[in-house]
């Protein structure tokens, strides 16, 4: 049994390459089983606007020839699903087997595979695309543990480090100085101009921030109005900012204009009325839509996108310092599940061993069992069962031991024993024995 990845992400082609192998739920309900009855025991997808990586559990012996003949096929059926064969698709590909693979999967988790390094927003889309294929039933017990483990690395990595804190988008970063500065965001209120994507996100900063109140103001009122209600906030008309201004504490200004929103005698006017109460500014349009002159006046702030990418850079600076850190947790999870795996492939192995040896010694006595006394015959029974348990003793010991061997070859000695004694069903392998799938 072995664990194979194939995929694409941001690392190695760009959006209108990726985007040919995206996948649907729609289409993930339709190709997952047909994965599955062609090449897996078990497999999800992971499938975003960032990559879409193929997970399956195969038979073999987990060698490296063996992960390369596993993903050409598979290769070969996504690009025709998704009619990208002959595209520069298939050089973007890449292909992972067994702790190479898991490792992927947990770094993923982790947020440092992430385009932002300690982004592991990731950890929501595998958790809802795992379950996806949990409720097709294309899952089972060796991609569950695997699951788990990965939202156990994703939990301990924000537990135990800081790779996921600081502000690492310009948006997020203004909010964040706002929080610096009033230390609790519950007691002011907040005017944010502009309601495109970036307002957006910046208002729902605030809001996740315990921001006391915001109001929203945008030159088309329907969008000012549609992110007001998503978000608990007020709305206004565009024309009405000065006199909002001169009650907020924090203004964030976030829209496209070849005009300055703001001008320095217009915040002059209004620092008058405010009995100059200090006031935060925001600038985060681009091109700039604060007048830069408004930083002149007395107790008004105003912070630009050269301060908050400052702020970005350092931060993601100090998040790299913590990638040895999130690395060695994986390791210890990676050690954890590899012998966990082990035991799930030697338990079975030493089992049906004992069991085949026990069945040629039941039938041999069965055999000849009359020609004893039968005050011999327990003794018979006795003697053949020790002679059982010692021929098998060292085998048992050394496939327990291992003996210190890597993932692969202790994959190729299972497998080698379990072919050598025409072991050719497990435990493991029969429905019976199935653990059922767990959902996250």
């Amino acid at each position: 049994m072995q664990l194979l990845l194939l995929g694409i992400n941001h690392r190695t082609a760009l959006l209108d390459v990726r985007e040919k192998l995206w996948f649907s739920d729609d289409e993930l309900r339709s190709a997952l089983p047909a994965l599955k009855s062609r090449f897996f025991s078990e497999c999800f997808i992971i499938s975003t606007c960032n990559r879409t990586e193929v997970y399956g559990v195969v038979d073999g012996p987990g060698e490296a020839a063996t992960v390369e003949a596993a993903a050409g096929p598979v290769i070969d059926y996504l690009l025709d699903l998704k009619s990208a064969a002959g595209s520069d698709t298939r050089s973007a590909l890449y292909t992972l087997g067994g702790a190479g693979a898991a490792a992927h999967l947990f770094k993923l988790a982790s947020g440092i595979d992430s385009m932002i390094i300690g982004d592991i927003q990731i950890l929501n889309q595998v958790k809802t695309h795992y379950n996806l294929a949990a409720d097709m039933h294309v899952t089972g017990t060796f991609l569950s543990k695997l699951i788990q483990t990965a939202f156990h690395v994703g939990k301990r990595v924000r537990t135990e480090t800081t790779i996921c804190e600081g502000a690492v988008s310009v948006s997020y970063a203004a909010v964040e100085l706002s929080n610096k500065i009033f230390s609790n965001l519950s007691e002011k209120t907040a005017l944010l101009i502009g309601a495109g994507e970036t307002g957006e996100i910046t208002a729902k900063n605030l809001v996740a921030r315990g921001i006391g109140s915001l109001t929203i103001a945008n030159r088309t009122r329907a969008k000012a109005d549609e992110l007001a209600a998503s978000i608990g906030g007020a709305a206004i008309e565009f024309d009405d900012l000065l006199t909002k201004l001169q009650s907020v504490d924090i203004v964030i200004s976030s829209v496209n204009s070849p005009a300055y929103v703001l001008t320095a005698d217009q915040v002059k006017r209004t620092m008058k009325v405010r009995s100059n109460a200090p006031l935060l500014i925001v600038d985060i349009g681009v091109p700039r839509n604060i007048d830069p002159d408004v930083n002149k006046l007395e107790n008004v702030f105003v912070h630009t996108m050269d301060s908050l990418a400052r702020i970005v850079d350092q931060n993601l600076s100090r998040r790299k310092t913590e990638i040895p850190a999130v690395n060695a947790i994986i390791l210890q999870e990676l050690t954890a599940i590899r012998q966990w795996f082990e035991a799930l492939q030697v338990n079975p192995t030493i089992s049906d061993l004992r069991e085949m040896f026990e069945t040629v010694r039941a039938e041999e006595v069965k055999k000849n069992i009359n020609r004893f006394s039968k005050e011999d015959r327990d003794l018979v029974e006795l003697v053949t069962k020790r002679i059982v348990n010692k021929l098998l003793h060292l085998p048992t010991t050394n496939l327990k031991n291992m003996n210190g061997e890597n993932a692969d070859d202790s994959h190729t000695r299972i497998h080698a024993i379990r072919t050598l004694f025409g072991l050719h069903h497990t435990r493991a392998d029969s429905k019976d024995a199935s653990a059922p799938e767990t959902k996250q």
